[in-house]
């Protein structure tokens, strides 16, 4: 009888994870797409560099600040419903930006556009969170391989837009009504989870809690890296190896591709070695990124730091939010805290590199990532504690998580 059951399952989980792995491509596509018309953008709305970089902070206060309401959208709305609101919401977000006529207005809009994408992240994260428990095997660290592979796909179709001159106001307009026709057909795959009866609705703002903030240290250490490599690496390669415009560009792109490639590939290495074992072999590759880096004499050297960088985070984050999803009776909303933690992380990252650049040098800034890098090999025991089932094995958390829909 639980073969068949389990068998009747299967279909359904399957079409369930391909859903959930489509909404992460679209997800990604829409930062992918924002992130080549920039330029475009700060020419349009007359912005100095400080304006604009202004202005993009007002991306990560909105994301902060809308993420403890996703719980509760989920809660009243369910799962599959409040998924296609949140994700139609964020694809329709990428045509606000290059309609900004000035600082003002791209400030409103960028908070709007960060609070939908935090809104549908902690969400589709919540949803693969489940699906890999009812699977019965790591697959959040391919979930967000698809995430990035839909960034490179996204910024891929803006540089040739850019390239052919396209007005980023047709273009980014166009790629948001794609991607909200694409979002929504996805989310029609995905389970429709809802809350029992006696289950009461999360507060609409509520403090992350404990075992969200303990994880969520660690994903900060991983995004700190992480933030400090995608906006420090070109200006590093330039600044400190004497680096050509085209060389130092490829020290961001050795980056991203070694992060997709390695979160498209990680779930096999979870699944063979466990969570915590995972993280700490990456962190003792990305602290040896982090020397590379922070000791470079010449471009090779810094090229292969960041991508050793890369190799070793990227699985972190997926990891973290998969152990907050099983942390406590709502995962939504310890997803949400750890989200939340995260994206600080993010916030902080390049301004804190710029600050110690500007008192010391960049190799010092990179000390402090290598001392970030460090910290996932010590702490990494964290999503052992919070993601471990009486069933499961110590170091495999979704090992023995049997079928059940």
């Amino acid at each position: 009888m639980a073969t068949t059951t389990t068998r009747k399952t299967e279909p359904r989980l399957r079409r369930a994870h391909l859903a959930v792995a489509a909404i992460f491509a679209v997800h990604g596509a829409v930062t992918g797409s924002f992130a080549t018309r920039i330029p475009w953008i700060q020419e349009h709305a007359d912005l100095s560099a400080g304006q604009l970089g202004f202005a993009l902070v007002f991306a990560a206060l909105g994301a902060s600040a809308a993420m403890p309401l996703a719980a509760r959208i989920a809660h009243v709305l369910g799962m599959r419903a409040a998924l296609r609101v949140l994700v139609a919401l964020w694809c329709a977000s990428l045509a606000l930006p290059a309609l900004s006529p000035g600082l003002p207005w791209l400030c409103g809009a960028m908070f709007v556009y960060g609070a939908s994408a935090g809104m549908a992240d902690v969400v589709m994260n919540a949803q693969g969170v489940e699906v890999e428990e009812r699977l019965g095997r790591s697959i959040m660290s391919g979930l967000h391989g698809m995430w990035s592979a839909g960034a490179l796909f996204g910024s891929l179709v803006g540089v040739v837009a850019a390239h052919a001159a396209l007005d980023a106001r047709v273009h980014l307009a166009s790629a948001a009504a794609v991607l909200v026709v694409l979002g929504l057909l996805a989310c029609g795959g995905v389970l429709d989870l809802r809350p029992a009866q006696h289950d009461e609705a999360p507060a609409r703002f509520a403090l992350p809690p404990r075992s969200a903030l303990i994880i969520g240290a660690i994903g900060f250490c991983a995004v700190f890296a992480e933030g400090a490599s995608m906006d420090w690496s070109a200006v590093y390669l330039r600044d400190i190896t004497d680096a050509s415009p085209g060389v130092a560009a490829a020290s961001y792109t050795a980056f991203a591709c070694t992060m997709a490639v390695s979160r498209l590939l990680g779930d096999l290495v979870v699944r063979r070695f466990g969570p915590v074992r995972t993280v700490r072999v990456g962190g003792v590759l990305a602290t040896a990124g982090g020397v590379l880096v922070a000791t470079a004499a010449n471009q090779v050297a810094a090229i292969a730091g960041f991508a050793l960088i890369g190799v070793g985070i990227a699985v972190v984050v997926p990891l973290c939010f998969a152990a907050a999803g099983r942390s406590g009776p709502n995962p939504s909303q310890a997803i949400a805290g750890v989200a939340t933690v995260t994206y600080t992380s993010g916030l902080v990252a390049p301004a804190a590199i710029g600050s110690i650049a500007q008192a010391s040098s960049l190799q010092a800034s990179f000390g402090l990532v290598t001392l970030l890098a460090a910290g996932l090999t010590l702490g990494a025991g964290v999503l052992r504690a919070a993601g471990t089932s009486a069933a499961a094995p110590a170091d495999n958390p979704v090992a023995a998580a049997a079928p059940q829909v």
